[in-house]
């Protein structure tokens, strides 16, 4: 019997939800029938007779299936909403549990604790805002940042902008005077410049060339850099921290081509 494409998906998902193969079956069998008995349920799943019984006691014990208690028995699936509330309710205890157990772990101290200077690599545009959001929150002197692609300066970057402490200087460059003037009304406490980088451009990339999308430098010891596929548009970046060295001067001066002298310190 031919399976129809979205019933075959229904059981892949739930099979990704924790039911084994023939539980997942007979529970998109019933959600297909008003109510059906396990002769009934073994035509339309295919599964075994016998094992559609197995299948139907955990399901039901599971809160996913009733029973009428008949002669034969007939089962039928709970509502959608229901079903998709015990899932959904599931898996947000899991996830708590699972962020209490990681939170709580003990940390396995190695006996040489120094300092080591690391980059690491991240794939996502979400993944790197949220990282780059770290980073910025972390700023006590200074935040130097480039802005190579404008679609990267969404609200959640703005929020976090204009929530770094007055104390700190924040630093803004980006590529064009127009843009200039929207990034300085949404983060008026910033310092914005146009960057002299002209090589950040990415409309002068083309086919599978990468593009900047954001270049970060934090108390001049954190550095973030992003750049972006022109063909598909994914965002890749590495970051690191803890630098004290020449990368972060010469970071630090590359950076701030364009920023007027008094807010470029030759250190």
């Amino acid at each position: 019997m031919e399976t129809p494409e979205n019933v075959e998906e229904a059981i892949e998902v739930l099979q990704q939800l924790g039911l084994k193969e023939y539980e997942a079956r007979c529970f998109v069998g019933l959600a297909r029938l008003n109510t059906g008995t396990a002769k009934r349920l073994s035509e339309i799943t295919e599964v075994p007779r016998t094992r559609v019984y197995d299948a139907i006691r955990v399901l039901e014990a599971q809160g996913l299936v009733e029973v009428q208690h008949s002669s034969p028995q007939q089962f039928r699936a709970v509502p959608l909403e229901e079903v998709t509330g015990a899932f959904r309710d599931q898996y947000e205890e899991r996830v708590e549990r699972l962020y209490d157990a990681l939170d709580t772990v003990d940390l396995v101290v190695e006996e040489d604790d120094r300092t080591v200077q690391q980059i690491w690599s991240m794939t996502g545009r979400d993944a790197i805002e949220s990282r780059t959001d770290q980073l910025i929150e972390k700023a006590t002197e200074e935040v130097v940042f480039i802005i190579g692609d404008e679609s990267l300066f969404t609200e959640n970057l703005i929020d976090t902008l204009n929530e770094v402490s007055s104390r700190v200087d924040v630093l803004i460059g980006i590529l064009s005077e127009s843009f200039q003037e929207r990034v300085q009304a949404a983060v008026p406490n910033a310092t914005t410049f146009v960057s002299g980088l002209e090589w950040l451009r990415s409309e002068n990339t083309t086919g599978d060339e990468t593009s900047i999308g954001r270049l970060l430098l934090v108390d001049r010891s954190m550095i973030l850099v992003s750049s972006i596929i022109s063909e598909s548009g994914e965002e890749r970046a590495i970051y690191g921290e803890g630098f004290g060295n020449g990368l972060v001067v010469i970071s630090r001066r590359l950076m701030s081509q364009g920023l007027i002298p008094a807010r470029d310190p030759q250190h």
